[in-house]
């Protein structure tokens, strides 16, 4: 069960994302909307009963406009919201992809997951491997580079890149990442 919008304003921010709040006010205008919908259908019946004619004539209208608008709103609120895939599940994917031997299309996937989460140093790094596999090292030293800018205490990046760097023919910048790699922490 959703705390009302009320209970939201107490959380704050961190406890909720902001579609969630979208869709807790989506929720609460259409309890409000179907109030007010169904107190203008019953202001026809209630003028005949207490003054015996059939007044408010457009009460109707705006009644079924209401509820309408409620029905939206509440339909609003339920909707799912849009997934993003898991940067995590889209590396298995990768990994799978490549383990098949598709590794254009690894190497796509992985692209796809840096878009995604340009963060995610692990996309980088095996991304920079497969690159490394296909026989492509200065890509593959760009992707180490960019994970060990993101994730610097990480020795093995520093590995990684060394070996590239030694495909290329640099064994001064190998040389210097194999030496990097020992005295990270």
């Amino acid at each position: 069960m959703n705390p009302p919008f009320s209970a939201l304003r107490l959380l704050g921010p961190t406890q909720y994302s902001k579609d969630m709040a979208s869709r807790l006010r989506a929720r609460e205008w259409s309890r409000m909307a179907g109030a007010l919908g169904l107190l203008f259908g019953s202001l026809p019946v209630a003028g005949r009963l207490v003054l015996g004619v059939w007044s408010f004539s457009g009460a109707a209208e705006i009644a079924c406009c209401l509820l309408l608008l409620a029905t939206y709103l509440h339909l609003l609120g339920r909707r799912q919201m849009a997934t993003m895939p898991d940067p995590a599940a889209m590396l298995d994917e990768a990994s799978r992809l490549a383990a098949s031997g598709r590794i254009d299309r690894a190497i796509a996937q992985l692209t796809k997951t840096i878009r995604r989460s340009p963060r995610f140093w692990q996309a980088f790094q095996y991304r920079g491997e497969l690159y490394l596999a296909s026989e492509n090292a200065a890509l593959a030293v760009q992707d180490f580079s960019e994970a060990i800018r993101l994730a610097p205490g990480e020795p093995h990046l520093y590995v990684l890149r060394g070996d590239a760097y030694r495909l290329l023919g640099d064994h001064l910048s190998s040389q210097k990442d194999y030496a990097e790699a020992r005295f990270v922490p």
